[in-house]
């Protein structure tokens, strides 16, 4: 018979001790911040030990005041930026409002990212624009790009391939083309028919490598173009809330009083010769909380709330034999129909009341509104 093989019983484990691990210093690496300048960027020794365990952070790096560098680094970029605008972007901003068709915006990578929001914004603020990836103009989409179009390109290096290689295309078809790029002297600086100078001194990352000033400058001299055009072409505030329907903003611009007031059969309304409980009866029939008093060619006379009815109820007065006429509010405020919304809710905030009469320009009585009718349209 086989032996059996014998089993060895392990002795009971030692207490683990503690792995412990001295952090590192920080490592200092200089770099130009801008021109004649330099600083020291402490970078966080982020190593990781051979049983995976993370390096400790490094005391005395800061976060915060790396924080304030990198906004200083770019805020400097953009005003530096200001700095060096010239007739080239008169020329731009001359070209995109002669623009007939539509203003078609391109990048690759972080440049794209800028492209496409710069894009957005021009086409928010009244300027027909799109963005095309440009990796994807090469093959087949360059032919959303019609003659009477303005291409703008936006490099930082203007060495791009993808978009160098659109370029002979963009001539053949005649649209104009704009670069955006860092360098003045790239190739597609030199074949743009306008180049704006996008150049920064130096990235906000410590390690002077990430697009970070630059993606920032490119993104702020997108803006600038946008915001000249939309000046250029009295675009208003109404025109903005018409292409932002859906947001709480186009409420508020594009939201009339007559299209959330109360009218016709919703109306409280009593005639000049009625009682105080016939205006009580129909305030609480319409609940709107007040009743208007109107004279027979449709003029208002006066409105009588539910605060004149508390303050009456405070006095002790016996109004079951009252006439409206003589406890109602007189020439009460209105508003016009055409008026917005949002106007119509400054002025019951302002004079703190909760019903507003609406009245043509005779002072007929058209509608009424009231404090709750605006919070159910989302005007406030």
């Amino acid at each position: 018979m086989p032996s059996r093989t014998s089993v060895r019983t392990a002795s009971p484990a030692e207490p683990r001790q503690p792995l412990t691990r001295e952090p590192r210093a920080p490592r200092r690496v200089p770099r130009t911040l801008t021109g004649d300048k330099t600083g020291l960027d402490v970078i966080a020794a982020a190593s990781v030990d051979a049983d995976g365990a993370a390096a400790v952070a490094a005391p005395g790096l800061h976060g915060l005041d790396l924080a304030r560098q990198v906004l200083g680094i770019e805020a400097a970029a953009i005003t530096a930026l200001a700095g060096r605008l010239d007739g080239a972007f008169d020329r731009a901003l001359a070209m995109l409002l002669a623009c007939e068709g539509r203003v078609v915006v391109s990048g690759i990578g972080k440049s794209g990212h800028i492209a496409r929001k710069v894009a957005s914004t021009f086409a928010s603020t009244g300027t027909p624009a799109f963005f095309l990836h440009a990796a994807e103009a090469s093959h087949g989409d360059l032919g959303m790009v019609t003659a009477a179009d303005c291409f703008v390109a936006v490099s930082n290096s203007g060495e791009s391939e993808e978009l160098l290689v659109v370029v002979p295309s963009l001539k053949r078809q005649g649209a104009k083309l704009i670069a955006i790029t860092g360098n003045p002297a790239s190739t597609l600086a030199l074949l743009a028919d306008v180049h704006l100078d996008a150049h920064v001194d130096v990235e906000a990352c410590p390690l002077n490598l990430a697009p970070t000033a630059s993606t920032t400058a490119a993104l702020a001299l997108g803006d600038a173009l946008a915001v000249a055009v939309l000046d250029a072409r009295g675009f208003c505030s109404d025109d903005y809330a018409r292409s932002h329907p859906g947001g709480a903003l186009g409420r508020r611009l594009l939201t009339h009083v007559r299209d959330v007031m109360r009218s016709g059969d919703a109306l409280p309304i009593v005639g000049i010769d009625a009682t105080l409980l016939e205006a009580l009866v129909e305030s609480s029939k319409k609940g709107l909380a007040m009743a208007a008093v109107v004279a027979p060619d449709g003029k208002v006379e006066g409105i009588f709330t539910d605060g004149d009815l508390h303050r009456l109820i405070e006095g002790g007065r016996d109004f079951r034999d009252l006439r409206i006429v003589d406890v109602m509010h007189r020439a009460p405020r209105g508003i016009a129909p055409d008026r917005l919304a949002v106007e119509a809710a400054a002025l019951m905030e302002r004079h703190r009341i909760n019903q507003l009469l609406v009245v043509d320009a005779d002072d007929r009585l058209l509608g009424a509104l009231h404090i709750h009718d605006l919070t159910n349209a989302k005007v406030i």
